[in-house]
């Protein structure tokens, strides 16, 4: 049991190794990707009405995502007057002479602009996208300065219209616009939250002081396995969230941007969900499976969200008091199956290393 033990603290370390080598540069990417802001961007209305076209907020806030399904090409104009985008049947292409081809690529705007960059050059198109949807930074849209506004500073706890923004296009018809707001939310308290998970972690935790060999322990294996699917299924559910609000539409998309951005959460809450089933079917090793996917758990799906707790504006689909009790949810079912299940673990090897009743006597003749 002892060499058990040794290697259940070897891969939970190596997990936390992981997490800091892999999953944290992942979640500070967030140019593309943001775990959240307080900044509201809308859409209002495209100006005259354009039916062939549809545009949205994705990424939190962070993109555009414009969609043409008409015949003709419409263009994106960029932010010296010049066309930055153009969207068609034949796919979506973006003007290498166009400044903001390349400050567009970061939420930063930061990217140092080549030679070829000039806006008032003839445009060169360059295919980047073989269908008929844009999705991109547009700086209008977004608040890009290091600090709030001088309305949020004087009074942050009310919302405040930042600005209106306008996007220019251009099509066959003629010039139009998208038209939207920037506003700012007052972010919420994320104390309460973090308060609610470590006391459910507390309570499922002390599961694990019930006798594994009783059956009030025995319940309390398969209540650890109950929690963990219901803690996995919290993690899908942010990991589906993140990929439905960064344009994901249809079964297979969805299914390549799980595979290909939120994986860690969809793999820490899938394993969950399956050691649940080993805690449930109470197999040997159970225990072990439970500290080693509740650990998961609790890091990849709840630490790495811990965002989502202190942000107004979630990059999750569903609404953000939903994404805060997942969050939440993981914590508590993650950290507190680690915890319970390593008290269980360690009464089993104490009890492995005590002498049995009858060697005690026999030893005490002696």
């Amino acid at each position: 049991m002892s060499a058990l033990l040794t290697r259940a603290g070897l891969l939970l370390a190596g997990m936390v190794t992981t997490l800091i080598a892999t999953a944290a540069p992942a979640v500070a990417h967030g140019a593309d990707a943001p775990n959240g802001t307080d900044y509201r961007v809308e859409i209002g209305a495209v100006a005259p009405d354009r039916p062939h076209l549809s545009v949205r907020v994705i990424e939190a806030g962070a993109r555009l995502e414009l969609t043409n399904t008409g015949d003709e090409p419409v263009e994106v104009i960029g932010y010296s007057g010049e066309p930055y985008l153009r969207v068609g049947p034949d796919g979506v292409y973006e003007n290498t002479r166009s400044p903001a081809t390349y400050l567009n690529r970061t939420i930063v705007g930061d990217t140092v602009l080549p030679p070829e960059a000039d806006p008032a050059a003839a445009p060169q198109w360059r295919r980047v996208e073989s269908g008929s949807t844009a999705r991109w930074h547009d700086q209008r849209a977004l608040w890009r300065e290091a600090g709030p506004p001088a309305q949020v500073r004087a009074a942050p706890d009310r919302e405040h219209r930042v600005r209106d923004w306008v996007v220019p296009l251009r099509d066959a018809d003629g010039p139009a616009e998208i038209r939207g707001t920037l506003d700012w939310v007052p972010p919420p308290d994320a104390y309460p939250w973090w308060v609610a998970g470590v006391l459910g972690a507390l309570a499922v935790g002390a599961l694990g002081l019930l006798p594994a060999a009783s059956a009030p322990g025995r319940r309390a294996l398969a209540g650890l396995g109950v929690l963990l699917i219901t803690g996995g299924a919290a993690a899908v559910l942010l990991a589906v969230g993140r990929v439905l609000d960064a344009g994901a539409t249809g079964v297979g998309a969805v299914l390549v941007g799980l595979l290909t951005g939120p994986v860690w959460t969809l793999l820490a809450g899938l394993g969950a969900m399956a050691a649940a089933r080993w805690a449930l079917r109470r197999r040997p090793g159970a225990d072990f499976l439970v500290a080693l996917a509740g650990a998961c758990l609790a890091l990849f799906a709840g630490v790495t969200n811990a965002a989502l707790l202190a942000r107004a504006v979630v990059p999750v689909s569903w609404p953000p008091m939903l994404a805060r009790v997942l969050v939440a949810v993981t914590v508590a079912a993650g950290a507190g199956a680690l915890a319970a299940a390593v008290l269980r673990l360690h009464a089993a090897g104490r009890a492995a290393a005590a002498p049995a009743p009858a060697e005690a006597a026999t030893s005490g003749r002696d």
